[in-house]
């Protein structure tokens, strides 16, 4: 294989000898890798990040639910999180037990709800009027109710989920309208929870949304936890330098908020966080095949097989994804030169890296579009009737498995009912 580009996986080892030319070759294009070393690392260095003794970490498993993946989160001694029935169904399929599993409901039917409950799992609701539709379904049933602290972060306004402009969360004004409903149904109050949005790369406002949610905490007594949300970013422009979370400065902030509200609580209760993306996203890339190199007027635009019914992020969120290039063959790119790199869906936005500098790139070349591991494949779908894509695992040994298949074409038709009298 000729490394044109290939700085961060590099650094990363993130292939641990394979050669990425080979995997699309035998898996085809495209290809989500991961990487078990680095997704383990990340479980430990959460779950290392304060020496509080009752500190839980719960995977968000939205960022990724690929059953493969769940089972080393758990094997890490992770709790994790819900946000369907389909989630409950797969971190059960994982191994996950009842009590590991978090579920936070957002606007739910009752049938929904009601599977929570039958599933046995912890529940937490987000508004009156699901506090309300819970004690209808279950009184006398443990909750947690989601706060809104008041305090939003993130790198993208679909993506904070706190402050005076979100749906998620109560009030805290809202309290006396919790305890009433609550005694009216007998419900017993377990936790209080929050998140404040996604992709923070420094604590401040983490720690500031925490101290507030502290603050509601010590108005409800006998907790067992107060789960204090996730959002911790990754870096994504790693081949330009961009710094990591500070994630030892960050941990002696919050060991320092929970022994604090421990001591002032009363007793050491558990104190939850609720990562996604930290524990996922580095742990994969994206192999794409580049099939067209043209110029339209003053633009070079290289076109790929992976369009946003791959990846999703760069449409919904503008988010910025770093690029490499892998090519089989001994052949030199000239110069670097500015491109537009797209994938092939029917759609003008369907832009994967707008105007990159990357060495030449010919036809045939590779693609590794980096940090994909997190609401990567769970937003993927199979517009244009386009087929989603297989994942293969790359084992800490440097053994390569496929943990789900490439979809074939039949996989269009499956639940479709055709008409009969045409």
């Amino acid at each position: 294989m000729k490394k044109v580009y290939t700085k961060v996986t590099d650094a990363m080892n993130f292939y641990e000898g394979n050669d990425p030319t080979a995997l699309a070759k035998n898996y085809g294009t495209p290809l989500y890798v991961y990487n078990e070393r680095i997704l383990r690392q990340r479980c430990r260095d959460l779950k290392e990040m304060v020496t509080y003794p009752k500190f839980v970490v719960d995977y968000s498993a939205k960022a990724n639910s690929s059953l493969a993946f769940l089972q080393i989160v758990r094997s890490e001694g992770l709790e994790v999180d819900a946000m369907s029935p389909g989630e409950i169904f797969i971190e059960k399929q994982a191994g996950f037990a009842p009590d590991q599993i978090f579920y936070i409901g957002n606007n739910v039917s009752a049938e929904e709800m009601q599977y929570a409950i039958d599933a046995n799992v912890v529940i937490s609701v987000d508004s009156l009027s699901q506090l309300e539709q819970l004690g209808q379904l279950a009184p006398g049933h443990e909750v947690a109710v989601r706060f809104n602290p008041g305090v939003g972060a993130g790198h993208h306004e679909k993506v904070i989920t706190a402050g005076k402009k979100t749906k998620f969360g109560i009030e805290p004004k809202y309290i006396p309208q919790v305890r009433s409903i609550l005694e009216k149904y007998d419900l017993k109050l377990i936790g209080i929870n929050q998140h404040i949005g996604s992709l923070f790369m420094t604590g401040e406002a983490f720690v500031a949304s925490i101290a507030a949610l502290f603050e509601i905490a010590k108005q409800f007594q006998g907790l067992r936890f107060v789960d204090m949300g996730g959002g911790f970013g990754i870096p994504y422009h790693k081949e330009d330098g961009e710094a990591p979370l500070d994630l030892k400065e960050l941990g002696a902030a919050i060991d320092k908020a929970l022994y604090k509200f421990a001591e002032e609580y009363g007793e050491q209760i558990a104190l939850r966080i609720e990562p996604g993306r930290y524990i996922s996203a580095e742990s994969s890339v994206i192999l794409s095949e580049v099939h067209s190199v043209k110029h339209n007027h003053d633009k070079k635009f290289v076109g790929c097989d992976c369009g946003f019914n791959v990846l999703q992020r760069p449409i919904m969120y503008d988010s910025y994804h770093g690029i490499e290039v892998y090519r089989e063959e001994e052949k030199d790119s000239a110069s670097e030169e500015t491109v537009t790199v797209v994938g092939n869906i029917c759609e003008s936005g369907d832009i994967l890296a707008k105007d990159r500098t990357l060495p030449e790139v010919f036809k045939g070349d590779i693609l590794g579009i980096l940090d994909a591991g997190a609401y990567g494949f769970t937003m993927a779908s199979n517009y244009n009737n386009r087929l989603r894509p297989a994942e293969v695992l790359i084992r800490e040994n440097g053994e390569v498995v496929l943990i789900r298949e490439r979809e074939v074409l039949e996989d269009l038709l499956r639940h479709q009912i055709a008409l009969k009298d045409l």
